[in-house]
């Protein structure tokens, strides 16, 4: 099982970043952190990296359904999705699969949560 879907878009970096955002909040999804990998490699390392946003996305309603199922379930909140510039240009943006990761979770009642979160970030992305 894939741990993500992904998909390369026909968008600027810049743009590819504002239309997940947009398409995330259409789910029900708020971004909560947004880590620029990129900046952050620069300033602790020295080193230089491709542009690489991680966008720390949650829909509030099923964390709350998955905390109530699995109190320590937040060590793997947010759902994260990163969009980043490859070499020859290309965007690619990425969503965790939370099936696969939930796999870690012995709680089968977390089942039905993660499948329908998968369902809405793998609409987001196929969307783009």
């Amino acid at each position: 099982m894939e741990y993500f879907t992904s998909q390369t878009v026909d968008l600027s970096y810049d743009q590819a970043i504002k239309k997940v955002t947009d398409l995330l909040k259409e789910e029900g999804f708020g971004v909560l952190t947004e880590i620029d990998v990129k900046d952050t490699l620069k300033e602790k390392l020295d080193v230089e990296f491709k542009k690489y946003k991680i966008l720390g996305a949650c829909n509030p309603n099923f964390a709350h359904k998955a905390l109530q199922a699995e109190d320590k379930i937040g060590v793997m909140l947010p759902c994260n999705v990163i969009v980043e510039e490859h070499e020859d240009g290309t965007v690619e943006v990425s969503a965790v699969n939370p099936v696969a990761s939930m796999q870690a979770v012995s709680n089968d009642g977390l089942q039905p949560i993660a499948v329908e979160v998968r369902k809405r970030l793998e609409k987001v992305i196929s969307n783009l």
